[in-house]
């Protein structure tokens, strides 16, 4: 074999082998270039249910709010009838207290009254017989 020869089919090698290494490096660099574009529509995708989600999450937290504020002011109502329970019974206590007093005063007056009919006195007609 001349050394010509050689030298072309060294130079033929070399070349190839730079092409070969060149078709790699394009390969890799459109594979990265690809999952890149990728990436940012995953990331743009995410930014935007992120902004969806915050303002659920702001929902959430007003709605907790007003739970929060409704229970408070239940608790606050079923104090409030809980006071108006006791005075009730206070007042009732007191009121059934009075009315055994004008009972009793009723009752008095029935037996100091010579006019009144009661078991404890007799009737006028026997009065006068």
């Amino acid at each position: 074999m001349a050394t010509s020869t050689i030298i072309v089919i060294v130079v033929v090698a070399v070349v190839a082998v730079l092409i070969a290494a060149a078709l790699t490096w394009v390969a890799v660099n459109k594979r990265k270039e690809r999952r890149r574009a990728e990436a940012h529509d995953i990331r743009d995708r995410a930014a935007q249910q992120a902004h969806k989600v915050g303002r659920r999450e702001a929902l959430a937290d007003e709605t907790a709010a007003k739970a929060r504020a409704a229970a408070a002011e239940a608790d606050v109502k079923s104090a409030q009838a809980a006071g108006l329970q006791q005075q009730a019974a206070a007042h009732r206590s007191e009121a059934g207290t009075s009315r055994d007093e004008l009972n009793q005063e009723f009752e008095r007056a029935d037996r100091i009254d010579p006019d009144s009919r009661t078991p404890e006195t007799p009737p006028k007609d026997r009065e006068t017989q």
